[in-house]
């Protein structure tokens, strides 16, 4: 997958598949199709549902089939020192509407379940988003905020993760103070009811025409 630059290119249409994938030491952690929504170019929005197969670690995968979040925990250790691998995973119960923004220092996630019914709205801290040829390419930074449907309340959630990640060098101290800021950013937003937090979110279903996305056969790995 060819790196362009951000916001350049031309924008994907609705329905188009575009893969979104985590990369740290030149390697994938985690790749996932979805479906455009739209596509402003700067502005990005994804949907993603139960049935879509995806390429995880298998630490996390292992957490989701046992219950027990020890193995996710331990696998940052496997992050920082770039001894994972991935396996197929589809992915469950939930519909997510998703918001990408040029050189944002976070992304939104919109869950429901599958009747429509809003759950929670994720606010998730990353590094900014680079397109790609089929996508976008990003690094999850492990810390969320988590919003009640209605923007009435909010809480910090995986805040030690982040703290040992910090532990293990694989979040920075540039990356840190950035996710400060974004931090900062994102709870001023909120408190104002500004940019995407302007209304609760609505809801979003599929669109029965669109087949379940899938990975391209490359997914997994970075061309040289």
């Amino acid at each position: 997958m060819t790196p362009v630059a951000p916001g350049t290119g031309a924008p994907f249409a609705p329905g188009a598949t575009v893969v979104r994938r985590d990369i740290h030491l030149d390697k994938v952690w985690s790749a996932q199709p979805h479906r455009a929504i739209s596509d402003t170019g700067t502005l990005l929005e994804l949907g993603y549902w139960p049935g879509i197969s995806a390429l995880a670690p298998t630490t996390w995968t292992t957490a989701l089939r046992t219950g027990d979040d020890t193995s996710r925990k331990n696998g940052l250790a496997n992050l920082a020192a770039g001894t994972w691998e991935l396996e197929p995973w589809a992915w469950r119960h939930t519909v997510l509407r998703s918001r990408f923004e040029t050189g944002e220092w976070f992304s939104l996630h919109h869950f429901q379940t599958t009747a429509g019914e809003p759950l929670r709205l994720y606010v998730n801290f990353e590094r900014p988003a680079v397109r790609t040829r089929t996508g976008i390419d990003t690094l999850d930074l492990l810390v969320d905020l988590v919003v009640e449907p209605d923007l009435s309340s909010a809480k910090w959630k995986d805040e030690d993760e982040y703290a040992h990640g910090r532990r293990l060098g694989f979040i920075t101290d540039d990356d840190h103070r950035l996710v400060e800021q974004a931090r900062e950013r994102a709870l001023g937003l909120l408190q104002d009811r500004a940019g995407p937090f302007a209304a609760p979110w609505p809801t979003w279903t599929p669109d029965p025409a669109w087949p379940l996305p899938v990975l391209p056969d490359d997914a997994g790995r970075l061309r040289r």
